[in-house]
């Protein structure tokens, strides 16, 4: 386990102010990436509701030194490390003069209120980019700013369901299925960061801050891929195929003798090599999947014939073979073995975070993937407790020194 990539060497986004507006998960995961990548990130969190929906989104849920739950569930922790919790109440004016004067101190603000939701508050992206021309302002929500289902909630599931995703997914007789995270949400935060970047680029260049609006349904549409693009394309809809590949056979998951394995074949020599190490070489030599359009036309054939053969072998014994032959090949691997298995350790993919309000003393996270040689990653704050930082961010406000010198 690992508690920092490059603790003493300065972020990416070092000196960058974010104001986080955001919860549940989609706004949270962006807001999270700008904080490992270096940014001070100040999270407002609503006195009168507990915080972040996510806090009570358990168990699981981090105990204190007395053995009762804190309000650091599995969830809350996620996305939202490297951050500070304001507990200020949006709703009142002492509240709305915090988070201006907060606001008046950022880079880049985050938020994810219904379209419109904060007129009232005068925090809308006109009045404050009108005020702070050089500000980057971004706005996640479900169906984005504009269109005729802009006023419509926005989750997750309702994304993958609206977006196709769910068209595509599960088994071809079974009921359409979602991702087993919340994806959607995911990749909305992952658009939604790349879109600050872009812009942080054109302000550094011409002084000019913007309005960036992202939506989870355009955000899942974008990344139906290869699949969308087939459709538009052809105007055929694509069939739910559970673990097979809509293009490429054999590629999906196989029953071995004692359990389950990846083959993903993505070649004729490949596929040569993989029916000889199976012992079962005429099936290379068959013009029904001698090519892999042909193996697509007579999928079904071919994964019957397979299956009964890879069922003899352990999956022990299919991976060392193919791997072998360089026949793309893997586990299906559990949680339990996929954070510790030594390439999760050696890219630093847990983080213990010390904590000492709580029982043991620390906190366990999944790591950051991003490999940067000149500004690592790092891991200064663990997800807060509630409200925690209200004091210390209030009083900064009143130094000169503002924000950005906040240690």
């Amino acid at each position: 386990m690992a508690g920092s990539k490059g603790q003493d060497r300065a972020g990416a986004l070092d000196g960058l102010v974010v104001l986080d507006l955001t919860r549940i998960l989609a706004g949270p995961t962006c807001t999270q990436l700008l904080g490992d990548l270096g940014a001070k990130v100040i999270k407002i969190e609503n006195p009168k509701t507990g915080g972040d929906d996510t806090r009570s989104w358990g168990p699981p849920f981090v105990k204190g030194p007395d053995g009762q739950p804190t309000d650091l569930s599995a969830y809350f922790m996620c996305a939202n490390r490297n951050k500070l919790s304001v507990a200020v109440d949006i709703a009142t004016d002492e509240g709305q003069q915090i988070i201006k004067a907060i606001a008046a101190t950022a880079d880049v603000i985050v938020e994810n209120f219904k379209p419109g939701g904060l007129e009232k508050y005068g925090l809308d992206h006109a009045t404050m980019l009108k005020a702070q021309p050089d500000l980057i302002y971004c706005s996640i929500s479900g169906f984005g700013q504009t269109g005729p289902n802009a006023a419509k909630p926005g989750y997750d599931l309702m994304a993958q369901g609206y977006g196709g995703m769910m068209s595509l997914t599960g088994e071809p007789d079974g009921q359409p299925m979602k991702v087993g995270v919340g994806i959607a949400d995911v990749m909305c935060g992952m658009y939604a960061t790349v879109g600050i970047l872009a812009a942080l680029r054109h302000r550094d260049r011409t002084g000019e801050g913007q309005h960036i609006d992202v939506a989870l349904v355009d955000s899942q549409i974008a990344w139906l891929i290869n699949e969308g693009v087939s459709h538009l394309t052809t105007g055929d809809l694509p069939k739910r195929r559970g673990n097979g590949h809509p293009t490429i056979v054999p590629y999906q998951v196989f029953a071995g003798l004692d359990g389950h394995v990846i083959i993903a074949v993505g070649n004729d020599s490949q596929f040569q090599r993989f029916c000889t190490w199976l012992g079962a070489p005429e099936l290379s030599q068959d013009m029904r999947f001698a090519t892999n359009p042909a193996r697509l036309d007579n999928r079904e054939a071919l994964i019957a014939a397979l299956q009964p053969l890879l069922a003899r072998r352990s999956v022990q014994d299919i991976i060392a073979g193919l791997e072998a032959q360089k026949v793309p090949v893997g586990p299906v691997q559990t949680l339990d073995q996929v954070f510790s298995s030594d390439q999760a350790q050696a890219h630093n993919m847990v983080v213990e975070m010390p904590r000492q309000d709580v029982a043991d003393g620390a906190v366990r996270l999944i790591g950051n993937p991003l490999q940067l040689s000149a500004t690592p990653i790092t891991y200064r704050r663990p997800p807060p407790r509630f409200g925690e930082d209200t004091e210390i961010v209030v009083e900064s406000l009143k130094d000169d020194k503002g924000l950005g010198e906040m240690t």
